[in-house]
């Protein structure tokens, strides 16, 4: 067996699993959860962590357990310490398996039901493959404006995107779109 197919089986043999944990954001969270982590014997793959309403959510690809199980008994003293609901699925790790974003859609308009639902069919509709979205709600109580920041694959080309959009700017949502040069390698 010559060296990359010796590294592909070695990969595919690595058992990983995509670890969920919240929990009320308070200081130590990273730390608790990775030091767990690094004591039982486990590596990370990619990782997002990120603040929602008062709450801190952290998904991880963990490999160095074997199942669902021992992953969850390996980060326990960090589940005590800080009051932490866990959720692990066993999966296939695709790392560096990545499509790279050629665009950065930003889209503000006045909160309402539907707006997020609304303006990602358009999106869908239009040919591009969502990659990261993050929203937010500025404004005030009384005047509530949703913001929504997407990176994204428009597979049919921008311009394609930028007319498919039109129909939400009549609708009072204001569309923003910078193409993404990324320099990869």
């Amino acid at each position: 067996m010559d060296k990359n197919h010796q590294s592909e089986a070695v990969q595919s043999e690595v058992v990983w699993h995509l670890l969920t944990v919240v929990g009320e954001d308070r200081p130590g969270i990273v730390a608790g959860v990775t030091a767990s982590l690094y004591e039982g014997g486990c590596n990370l793959g990619e990782t997002s962590m990120l603040r929602l309403g008062g709450l801190f959510t952290i998904m991880m690809m963990v490999s160095g357990a074997q199942s669902n199980e021992a992953l969850e008994a390996v980060i326990q003293p960090a589940v005590k310490k800080f009051n932490l609901r866990v959720h692990v699925d066993k999966t296939e790790a695709r790392l560096h398996d990545h499509k790279i974003p050629n665009v950065q859609i930003t889209i503000y308009g006045a909160d309402r039901a539907g707006i997020v639902a609304e303006t990602v069919a358009a999106l869908s509709d239009s040919g591009l493959d969502i990659l990261d979205l993050n929203s937010d709600v500025a404004g005030s109580v009384e005047k509530p404006v949703y913001i929504l920041m997407i990176d994204g694959d428009a597979t049919q080309g921008l311009d394609h995107l930028k007319e498919s959009l039109a129909s939400l700017e009549n609708k009072g949502i204001e569309i923003s779109l910078t193409p993404l040069e990324t320099m990869v390698g």
